[in-house]
């Protein structure tokens, strides 16, 4: 991101919801009860250490979310989306109202205190090298 942003190279996102981990629906027991061909129990971060910390993520999100009436998921998005050099993400969706969740999400704006209570969490847990 930092390469983009100097050259002035848009970024489109994927997955800005990590697969459905941070829309504050998914739960340890939910994970293992996903079929057996369901893809995202195979992905590093929805194994350990990294699930334990997306998870932590998710309370982080939804503390600001319940603060706006929002969902983690919309704060994720719209965390994502605050960034300069992103341009675009795209975000999967099953219904009509997860839809409405992604256009609110593009509508709503985090205050930057809420941008640094992300970044702090993101910090005192970061992604293992």
């Amino acid at each position: 991101m930092p390469y983009c942003q100097e050259r002035n190279i848009g970024v489109i996102v994927y997955a800005p919801m990590k697969s459905g981990l941070l829309t504050g629906k998914m739960t340890r027991e939910r994970i293992a009860s996903l079929p057996p061909d369901d893809f995202r129990p195979r992905t590093i971060s929805f194994q350990e250490p990294l699930l334990s910390r997306n998870l932590g993520l998710v309370e982080v999100l939804r503390g600001i979310a319940d603060r706006h009436g929002k969902t983690p998921g919309e704060v994720a998005i719209a965390w994502t989306l605050r960034d300069p050099v992103v341009t675009g993400a795209i975000v999967g969706m099953r219904s009509a109202e997860q839809a409405k969740q992604i256009v609110r999400s593009a509508q709503f704006r985090l205050g930057s205190d809420e941008v640094v209570e992300i970044e702090n969490y993101m910090q005192a847990n970061p992604v293992a090298a």
